[in-house]
């Protein structure tokens, strides 16, 4: 018997038209957006090498691709509206979500396969190297949603400008007059979290502004943190007069400290957040914070998995969504700004 002939693949016919793979998973697809002639020349291609595309393409399955979508940890008001931002873009284009806590066990990546999954989005995970090999010889597409940890160079990942956003709200604060300014963030090595104290740090050194060791104080991504935290800042002998939070939830427990001390938001100090969420809007009075596009970011990383499943190449790794500062009732001149002069 001779030897079975190798089934032509997608490269090879991306190949012999001059396109990308991309451009002939489209065609296979019959996605409308690819030029009449490009389109002729690769259906007469794949006519000639009698391609056959996967039976999973035809099947109902493929028709309406499922993601998993793994969350690391409980679901916060954070991972909440990144998920809102997931779940739209998933109905938009016909994709079914599965929801789970992210638990690797043996096999846990071919068990994704066999239940259907085509790729599978992590919400601020902690996945490791092995995890993402492990993902890759099953075949299955990885994106990570605002990594806490710096992926492998080859997983895809969506985040904001985090370096920019704690710039941003240092320099709101440096404006209105504040010199000690303190920080309250999240894991002390989380990426996101390193480049908002870097932020901090730099607005504060440009202006020549003490950053003391005492000012600077990490936890985890949680209200106890704001809570625990502020208390210390504030026993300090001197302390700040504003508390940038490294999230929305440090920043409600900053309020919620300082006011169990008697002190007002903003007259006695001040806060800023980051993330924007309804928190945010909600809290008396309504949070100054950083916003980060976190619908946005999930459909990004929804689109992302569904362009990896079906066999795209996607060019950048890692993208970045611009954060920006939204200015509400919760930061206001130092005291000592304030004070009539005698």
């Amino acid at each position: 018997m001779p030897p079975r002939a190798r089934r032509t693949t997608l490269a090879t016919v991306a190949r012999e038209a001059g396109v990308s793979v991309a451009t002939v998973s489209k065609v296979v697809n019959d996605r409308s957006d690819v030029a009449p002639q490009t389109r002729a020349r690769v259906q007469e291609l794949l006519r000639e090498h009698d391609y056959l595309a996967p039976v999973f393409r035809h099947t109902e399955a493929e028709q309406n691709p499922t993601i998993e979508v793994q969350f690391n940890g409980d679901l916060k008001t954070y991972s909440a509206e990144a998920l809102e931002g997931i779940i739209d873009a998933a109905a938009e284009l016909g994709a079914s979500v599965v929801i789970s806590k992210s638990s690797p066990a043996p096999h846990w990546a071919r068990d994704l396969v066999s239940a259907g999954r085509r790729a599978l989005i992590a919400v601020t995970s902690m996945y490791t190297a092995a995890h993402a090999k492990e993902l890759a010889r099953a075949g299955l597409p990885l994106v990570v949603l605002d990594p806490l940890h710096l992926p492998h160079s080859q997983v895809h990942s969506v985040g904001a400008t985090n370096f920019a956003g704690g710039l941003a709200a240092t320099e709101h604060l440096l404006r209105l007059a504040h010199r000690r300014v303190g920080y309250l963030g999240g894991p002390a090595m989380a990426v996101c979290n390193q480049a908002r104290l870097h932020g901090y740090r730099a607005a504060l050194e440009a202006v020549g502004a003490p950053t003391p060791a005492a000012f600077v104080r990490h936890g985890a991504f949680t209200h106890q943190t704001g809570l625990h935290g502020t208390a210390a800042l504030l026993g300090l002998d001197e302390p700040p007069t504003a508390i940038f939070a490294g999230n929305d939830e440090i920043a409600l427990g900053v309020i919620e400290a300082a006011r169990a001390r008697g002190l007002r938001i903003p007259e006695d100090l001040s806060v800023v957040g980051f993330d924007d969420t309804h928190l945010a809007r909600m809290v008396s009075p309504p949070l100054t914070t950083v916003r980060q596009p976190l619908r946005e970011m999930g459909g990004i990383a929804l689109r992302t998995a569904l362009r990896l499943a079906g066999g795209e190449r996607v060019e950048s790794h890692h993208i970045e969504l611009a954060t920006e500062l939204v200015v509400r009732s919760s930061t206001a001149p130092p005291p000592e700004a304030t004070s009539p002069r005698t």
